[in-house]
């Protein structure tokens, strides 16, 4: 099956283009950003050589939908989708943090737990815990946003205020912020019967100084979900809990001797293991929006694409 694995648009005005690990980001001259959501997987920061047919598609819509359902707490980047796999927003200044929020001993928390920490970015856990309880209230565990090919690191609130990434003042409102998206989000995944286990959020200053979100949010790249139904008893049993997120590539690179560290070999994906990494996400598509996901056509994935934003700029010009 065709998958993304890079873009090439030819926009007029076009300042600069930033490649990241799964998105391409085009800056044109009249301060807006387009957005490509690419089939490209990363995980523990290595992109892998395959794409997830409908991933990018995925992705871009689950972040058009919970952006849309939070714009009353915090306002956001995104202006307009024009295509499956783009998103169109104003440009902003990225701050550089990814604030990570956790409600649940999971992921890289229980990893640090079972190594013997108790405290993660300077937030405590407390004893006696097991992989996958809930914390006694969610607690937040930023990272400094990595430059391209670097690893993100966790960092203490303090750290962060005293090495004068942001300031005491912006990372206070963040907070705020971070608390009030996960208490939405935690109430959207649950109308869906999932648990919001942890994700992150990324945000940017606009021309006019405000903080703004941007990027993806509530994306299975982004969060961990588990199902709310069996929890309880799975928990009680000392079982995995069924979960839809990125967690269960990470898991299977684990379990093949992959972590991204220094002289390990990436393991073979085939054909059938992509194809239901893909079944997952859309899955988890379903499961979060409640709505059917529609695979876009992409017999002729370039075209289509910039068609589309043609389409869009054109309609903008002559309004």
């Amino acid at each position: 099956m065709q998958t993304i694995m890079q873009s090439d648009l030819q926009l007029s005005g076009c300042k600069n283009k930033y490649v990241g690990k799964v998105r391409e980001v085009y800056t044109l001259d009249n301060d807006l950003l387009v957005m490509v959501a690419t089939d490209r997987l990363s995980a523990f920061d290595v992109v892998m050589p395959k794409g997830i047919p409908y991933k990018g598609q995925i992705l871009n819509q689950i972040a058009r939908h919970m952006l849309e359902a939070t714009s009353d707490i915090v306002p956001n980047w995104l202006l307009a989708s024009p295509d499956p796999n783009i998103a169109v927003g104003k440009a902003c200044t990225p701050l550089k943090v990814e604030m990570v929020i956790r409600g649940y001993l999971a992921g890289h928390a229980a990893r640090e737990y079972k190594s013997g920490k108790r405290l993660l970015c300077g937030a405590p856990m407390p004893e006696g815990m097991r992989e996958n309880d809930a914390f006694p209230e969610p607690i937040i565990t930023p990272a400094t946003k990595a430059e391209q090919g670097e690893h993100d690191e966790d960092i203490s609130p303090a750290d962060l205020v005293s090495r004068g990434i942001v300031s005491q003042e912006i990372y206070d409102k963040l907070a705020d912020y971070t608390r009030a998206l996960f208490a939405r989000g935690t109430a959207l995944a649950a109308k869906q019967g999932l648990i919001l286990v942890d994700t992150k959020y990324e945000f940017g200053v606009d021309n006019e100084g405000t903080i703004v979100l941007i990027d993806e949010i509530h994306t299975p790249d982004s969060s961990r979900y588990f199902y709310a139904d069996g929890y309880a008893e799975r928990q009680k049993k000392g079982e995995s809990q069924r979960q839809l997120s990125k967690e269960f590539v990470r898991r299977w690179l684990i379990d093949h001797g992959f972590q991204g560290k220094e002289g390990q070999q990436l393991p073979h994906m085939s054909d059938a293991y992509i194809q239901s990494v893909s079944e997952r996400y859309i899955e988890l598509y379903e499961h979060i929006t409640g709505k059917q996901f529609i695979k876009a056509d992409v017999s002729d994935v370039a075209t289509r694409m910039q068609q589309n934003l043609d389409k869009f700029f054109k309609a903008q010009l002559g309004q």
